[in-house]
């Protein structure tokens, strides 16, 4: 790039004709109009550029003399664009500058790529004085900086501090509920998520591709088929159904719904089909037990020269798992990271070690921990014991036990572990040591997960927990209970004491079990759903062994299907069979 700059805006494309450019400029000088147009637009392509160089940008930002909020502005914006946590630091010292030391005061352009810096950041204090200098300085109207403020609250897990900002806006915008529907998602409160985008679509607010992928996948946790039938049906209408973020999100939603053949229906819809589409697919179908299925659509996949990546590695172990293809399962964990160049990860090795320990090979599981190539964590040790407890190997698992590390606390420490080691020693009968886990629980403040159900009815998500009685039909529920568990015993039904692992009396034992929370979704659900309609249960946790026996014999006495997806996978109980094949 040559010649003189004089009425001329310079085109820029690439980082050499930024150089030249500033090499002409400071031959030339830079005080005439062109040449100040010439510096802004050499500045903002450094800065914003995919092309640029940050490093550059904030050069050129120290040479310019009296630098207005243009420039602060643009390269806050930049910092905000980055993954790197540095950046967004740099973009907060320069905030700090501008209202210390510069003339130029920030305006509404400067806060929300400040907001995004500190979101990243989980700044919570310092989010909370900036929001404060805004209502300050007089742009707390600002709906851009609003709808920002509601994204930065929901990353800092403040979501009454979000709602408020949200219900004080005089007007909202498709971004205001996406941002607010979206923060309830990450934040796991996928039913108030709904119910939001319920009052949205009553306000007249067209969704966005955001909002639909925000909602899809509240829908795929909570099981709620009619609401996603329903964003389905406005997809359709914006002609977006076929986009690959679209499909993925539609195939999750209808597959975690227990829907397989609708998500394959809108997987052949997509056009160009991507990793994450063909992933989400293959997923689907281990998911819900169709094992072979889904590591011959892998196959097709690399037909396609479509390249797997780490989590399609691990839908194709989890295929495996569901199946008990062991040699498979090896064969894949050798052979796919070589010719792709993926590195194994943590899940991949897990899925392996959950599938010997399934398969009852347990000096193998053992063997191929202790020989991995990465350090094992406490998920994986806990799959393990929870495998030799399964098996009946106490020794095993009592010598195990000590990778749980029980006795030192870390900065990661969850219930999960504590929770296993109080199950194997009440089941080896050893309640003095149960019972001193379960002191060292309550004194670090760590309690279980409490098990919960959900399922669909009316277009409502209705949500159960073990002995609910909360519910406003909660004695018919009951009683509905009391009538099933008299025709099941007709044919041969006996509760599974032997899994309740307190101390009481088996009548109670079984109390406790009639009373799990995907019974009582049962219950309601053949209360309320028509007859010969499909039963369908989402759970947090992995169903027992009495639950599974109990849905296999009413699905037969009650001719009904009934679906339920627990932590680990799908169970379509179908005439007293299920589809896992009493393999779970």
């Amino acid at each position: 790039m040559s010649g003189c700059l004089d009425g001329v805006v310079m085109e820029l494309r690439s980082m050499s004709d930024a150089l030249q450019l500033h090499a002409q400029l400071l031959k030339g000088g830079t005080q005439n109009d062109d040449a100040a147009r010439n510096v802004s637009k050499l500045f903002t392509f450094a800065a914003l550029s995919p092309g640029g160089n940050l490093s550059y940008a904030r050069l050129l930002l120290r040479s310019i003399p009296r630098p207005n909020s243009y420039y602060y502005n643009t390269i806050i914006r930049a910092y905000s664009r980055s993954p790197d946590p540095t950046h967004h630091f740099h973009a907060l010292s320069l905030f700090l500058s501008m209202i210390h030391y510069q003339p130029p005061q920030p305006d509404n352009f400067t806060y929300p790529f400040l907001l995004k810096c500190l979101a990243r950041l989980k700044l919570t204090p310092q989010g909370k004085q900036i929001h404060a200098l805004i209502t300050k300085t007089g742009f707390g109207s600002d709906q851009y900086i609003q709808n920002t403020l509601i994204h930065m609250y929901s990353e800092f897990g403040e979501l009454g501090f979000a709602r408020e900002v949200f219900d004080r806006m005089p007007l909202r915008d498709v971004v205001s509920w996406t941002s607010m529907i979206d923060g309830l998602v990450n934040a796991d409160r996928h039913v108030d998520a709904l119910a939001l985008f319920d009052s949205m679509l009553k306000a007249g607010i067209e969704v966005n591709d955001a909002t639909v992928m925000s909602v899809l996948r509240a829908c795929a946790e909570t099981g709620a088929l009619s609401v996603g039938k329903k964003v389905h049906m406005i997809v359709k209408e914006k002609r977006i159904d076929s986009k690959a973020n679209v499909g993925t999100a539609l195939v999750d939603m209808y597959a975690k719904s227990g829907c397989l053949e609708s998500a394959r229906n809108v997987f052949d819809n997509v056009v160009d089909k991507d990793v994450f589409v063909w992933t989400a697919m293959i997923s689907a179908l281990a998911s819900h037990g169709m094992c072979q299925e889904a590591i011959g659509m892998f196959a097709e996949m690399e037909t396609c020269r479509i390249e797997p990546d780490e989590r399609t590695m691990t839908a194709v172990l989890s295929a495996c798992r569901n199946s008990g293809l062991v040699n498979e399962a090896y064969v894949f964990l050798n052979d796919v990271p070589k010719r792709y160049g993926i590195e194994p990860t943590i899940q991949h090795f897990g899925c392996v070690v959950d599938l010997l320990a399934r398969a009852g090979c347990l000096k193998e599981a053992e063997d191929f921990i202790n020989t991995m190539p990465i350090k094992p964590d406490a998920v994986l040790w806990r799959t393990m014991i929870w495998a030799c407890k399964l098996h009946g190997d106490t020794d095993r698992a009592g010598r195990l036990m000590k990778h749980l590390k029980l006795r030192k606390r870390t900065a990661d420490d969850d219930s999960g572990s504590y929770i296993l080691a109080s199950n194997v020693y009440a089941s080896a009968g050893k309640w003095c040591n149960k019972a001193e886990v379960r002191e060292l629980m309550n004194r670090r403040g760590l309690t279980k997960p409490p098990g919960c159900s959900r399922i669909e009815v009316d277009g409502t998500v209705c949500e159960f927990s073990m002995g609910d009685y909360n519910h406003p039909e909660a004695e018919k529920i009951y009683n509905k209970l009391d009538q099933i568990v008299d025709e099941i015993r007709k044919e041969g039904y006996n509760p599974r004491v032997s899994e309740v692992l307190l101390e009481m009396d088996d009548e109670d034992k079984a109390i406790q079990l009639l009373h799990h929370s995907e019974k009582l979704a049962l219950a309601y659900g053949l209360i309320r759903n028509r007859q010969g309609s499909e039963i369908r249960i989402v759970k947090n946790l992995r169903s027992c062994e009495d639950c599974h026996e109990f849905m296999k014999l009413v699905s037969k006495i009650y001719q009904r299907e009934i679906i339920v997806r627990d932590r680990i996978r799908f169970h379509h109980f179908k005439n007293g069979d299920c589809s896992c094949k009493d393999y779970w």
